[in-house]
């Protein structure tokens, strides 16, 4: 077996990000090759991928990235098996990372995506796949999103405290001067932490699954199945109603003044800068 220099174990070290332990064995099962120890342990972490393939994925963090000028902005889940590996910083690192790749690759969403994106020769399934070698747990992108503006506008993110929850609101304005105004900035801001805290399905009931309004008709039919006719079918259109009020952005009470609604908010918002303002798009991102 060749003799390894402890400058060699370093530069694999280097390279690699693995433990010393690990680069010494990987280059003493190699023969000295550095170029064959790192293809060792990128197998290394194949393997561990594959052995771990059924492991739940329910810890994590959220990231978000946008460009100096806020014409573009990216929203990313980086998931892991548990906390502990969540906080660790390899899985940090391959975090910050995401956020780079997401901002390079020019789809404008899904993760299979991101993972085959290439900075500088290298994309970022041989980062996760490194990560994996250095964590021991799966690890996985979970959603990928990516908003670019097309005209007067803004686009707000927030990410809530323990970055497992990430959101990121599209708006659409009638002017420039109307986007940069300090209320519509902030309501915003304020509406992308409402998305975050109250879960809307949809911007509005035209973008709900018809199939989920039949199913929640039928549960509302149901409990309701020894009245009237002409009185079951006024009761589940009132339901249909709250329903839609609970689950569509643009009608639920905004968090912050449940007496109007988060339509309601940004209209007036934009009304005060001296025009007027709407939500185009939203995602909301959720680790676990």
């Amino acid at each position: 077996m060749a003799e390894i220099s402890a400058s060699a174990v370093m530069k694999l070290r280097k390279m690699s990000g693995q433990g010393m332990m690990d680069c010494k064995k990987a280059l003493q099962e190699a023969d000295g090759d550095i170029d064959k120890a790192m293809e060792a342990l990128r197998k290394k972490g194949l393997a561990t991928l594959a052995k771990r393939a059924e492991r739940e994925t329910s810890n994590g963090r959220v990231v978000c990235r946008a460009t100096e000028d806020g014409k573009t902005t990216v929203l990313a889940s980086l998931c892991c098996e548990t906390d502990f590996v969540a906080k660790s910083q390899d899985f940090l690192a391959a975090a910050d990372h995401l956020a780079d790749y997401a901002m390079a690759c020019s789809a404008t969403e899904g993760p299979d995506n991101v993972l085959a994106t290439s900075i500088n020769g290298k994309t970022f399934n041989d980062i996760l796949t490194e990560t994996v070698s250095k964590t021991g747990e799966k690890t996985l992108v979970g959603d990928y999103a990516k908003f670019t503006l097309d005209g007067s506008g803004l686009v707000a993110s927030y990410i809530h405290f323990n970055s497992k929850v990430g959101t990121m609101v599209q708006i659409e304005a009638s002017s420039d001067e109307v986007a940069a105004a300090e209320a519509v900035k902030r309501t915003s801001l304020d509406i992308a932490m409402h998305i975050t805290a109250s879960k809307p399905l949809a911007l509005d009931k035209d973008g709900i699954d018809p199939q989920v309004v039949e199913q929640e008709k039928a549960v509302y039919a149901e409990q309701v199945k020894n009245k009237p006719a002409e009185i079951v079918d006024r009761i589940v259109d009132g339901k249909i109603k709250k329903f839609y009020a609970e689950n569509c952005l643009l009608e639920q009470p905004f968090v912050k003044d449940d007496s109007k609604s988060v339509g309601q908010v940004l209209s007036e918002a934009a009304k005060g800068a001296g025009g007027e303002a709407s939500i185009k798009r939203f995602v909301r991102f959720e680790v676990g």
